[in-house]
């Protein structure tokens, strides 16, 4: 925005200035919650000691990485650190990203604020995958140790199976929209429908399946982000990074949409091309997210609307604000679900699932209204 002579208007800066405050504040929090989340649990460190393992840590293994067969010496604390806690920490992070820049791009495009891969169906095709993985094809085990714990003898293959329903649910989706005509109401319509046909699914294999097999689906419908490795950390937070900077780079695409197809479609904006796109892609990050931690609702759908009543519409603010609010709420989440009926964990779906809820139905009621 600039005047006839260049300059730009002090309104406007302090206007971008209190944005960008709230991003970098927000940003913060993240690094502090960070410590703070992986120094409680059953064994407590001190957060000063979680920085040093850290950065001590970091520092090693690079050193490892240029020098090929040195040895690195671990400590208690770092074990617990590098081997528990920090993979946890960082995938609830990811998984909050994700999930809410999932959600931020599903509402721009469908224009509804109820827009999510929760809401949408997407996470209940990830659940009916895992149910067939563990139903039909035996992926899941009673295994005994100290203590009889459920697990899943093959979950790659469980992981596979959900991302395959849950592209398959998009496809039906976007296959649905388009002989419909793309609108927004034909998307969410098609994905309130496919949420229902999906959970009636997974509802009639449990209803046939052995006490075994119903444990280890229920287990893996738990969204957990405890069940992340590093490995499948780093696929994570490559989809997630690139899904990121996709939708920042057509954060004017978004905006135009946002003000109507019809003024998009004269900014030059190919509307159907960019929904399907931006869908697919939301899409893509939901079911690798759900493949791996299983199904974590409405984070995807909170977090859009805070960051709206703080920093407005902009997808320029919009789209990094909601990624560092996810991030935030997520960690926050798991956080609190170590600690809140200690020694016992809780789910991170469960604390999500409390929050979401209340707030779904005041978008339900505000629309209403209107």
């Amino acid at each position: 925005m600039h005047f006839a002579d260049g300059t730009i208007p002090r309104e406007y800066l302090g206007y971008v200035r209190k944005k960008h405050l709230w991003i970098l504040s927000g940003i913060v929090l993240l690094f502090i919650l960070l410590v703070v989340s992986i120094s409680v649990g059953a064994a407590g460190v001190p957060p000063y000691d979680v920085f040093l393992s850290i950065v001590n840590g970091t520092i090693d293994r690079i050193a490892a990485l240029l020098h090929p067969g040195t040895t690195l010496s671990m400590s208690s604390t770092d074990r617990i650190v590098w081997n528990i806690r920090l993979p946890q920490a960082l995938a609830a992070i990811v998984a909050g990203v994700g999930l809410s820049v999932a959600g931020v791009a599903m509402q721009s495009i469908l224009r509804n604020p109820l827009g999510s891969p929760f809401t949408l169906g997407i996470s209940n095709a990830g659940a009916f995958g895992a149910a067939v993985s563990v139903i039909l094809l035996g992926t899941g085990q009673m295994h005994s140790t100290v203590a009889d714990a459920v697990t899943l003898n093959n979950p790659c293959l469980t992981t596979v199976v959900a991302f395959i329903f849950c592209l398959l649910a998009t496809a039906v989706i976007l296959i649905i929209s388009r002989v419909r005509g793309a609108s927004p109401e034909v998307m969410v319509l098609a994905g309130v429908a496919l949420s229902s046909l999906f959970t009636a699914g997974t509802m009639f294999l449990q209803y046939f399946a052995s006490d075994t097999q119903l444990a280890a689906v229920i287990f893996w419908t738990f969204g957990d982000v405890s069940r992340a490795s590093w490995q499948e950390l780093g696929i994570m937070t490559l989809v997630v990074a690139g899904a990121s900077i996709f939708f920042i780079a057509n954060r004017w695409n978004y905006n135009a949409i946002d003000a109507g197809d019809e003024t998009a479609k004269g900014l030059g904006v190919s509307v159907e091309a960019v929904r399907n796109i931006g869908m697919v892609v939301a899409a893509l990050v939901s079911a690798v997210i759900v493949s791996f931690l299983g199904v974590i609702g409405f984070v995807g759908l909170v977090c859009p609307h805070m960051v709206r009543r703080l920093i407005g519409d902009d997808q320029r603010y919009l789209v990094p604000g909601s990624c560092v609010a996810g991030g935030i709420l997520l960690l926050a989440s798991d956080t609190v679900a170590r600690v809140i009926v200690a020694p016992y964990v809780l789910p991170v779906a469960v604390l999500t699932a409390f929050l979401g809820a209340p707030v779904f139905i005041y978008l339900l009621l505000r629309g209403y209204r209107r």
